[in-house]
């Protein structure tokens, strides 16, 4: 008999720019939690947000942050996070390219590590609102390497970027009217 493996707190970061964004960005929720090793704790608002790097004239991005319980590896909950950008048609072309479904895991318990394949905590995390912003919301007392989540947010450059998604009504092309 194997013994079962300890629950770990993951902060994933998800974005869509490309397509049908906010049904997207709650049908990869759900797709994410579908497996029995991975329990939703939390949700943020979702945020409107500019592309920060990437080539120019790209879609706004609608981003979120959400928190999940797990028994994965973080290699583990990689290779889940990358099947579920495929299931939504994710295609690494261009780095930082408009696309579909980003997932990013931001954080994972206290892990730290420089592997090539994932750096935890997440190498750009702290210096960019479109991660920190929604995640301050759905955690007010949320740090980042002992930081302040919602600090960093407040003195990251893309800050002004940044809108309630949910506050702004969408036209037919998934953009702002």
């Amino acid at each position: 008999m194997t013994a079962a493996r300890a629950l770990t707190r993951a902060v994933l970061a998800l974005g869509s720019n490309l397509g049908e964004r906010q049904g997207t960005l709650s049908a990869a929720v759900g797709d994410l939690v579908d497996r029995p090793e991975v329990r939703l704790v939390d949700v943020s608002p979702v945020v409107s947000t500019k592309p920060v790097g990437g080539p120019e004239g790209q879609p706004d991005f609608l981003n979120m942050v959400i928190a999940v319980d797990t028994t994965l590896e973080p290699l583990e909950l990689l290779a889940h996070c990358h099947a579920v950008e495929s299931a939504h048609h994710r295609e690494r072309t261009v780095r930082w390219g408009a696309r579909t479904l980003d997932i990013d895991i931001i954080s994972y318990g206290d892990v730290h590590s420089r592997d090539p394949e994932l750096t935890l905590p997440h190498p750009r995390a702290a210096e960019r609102a479109f991660v920190l912003y929604p995640w301050a919301l759905m955690d007010p007392g949320a740090t980042l390497d002992g930081r302040s989540v919602a600090e960093l947010a407040a003195a990251a450059a893309d800050m002004p970027g940044i809108g309630h998604a949910e506050l702004e009504p969408l036209g037919g092309d998934g953009q702002p009217v």
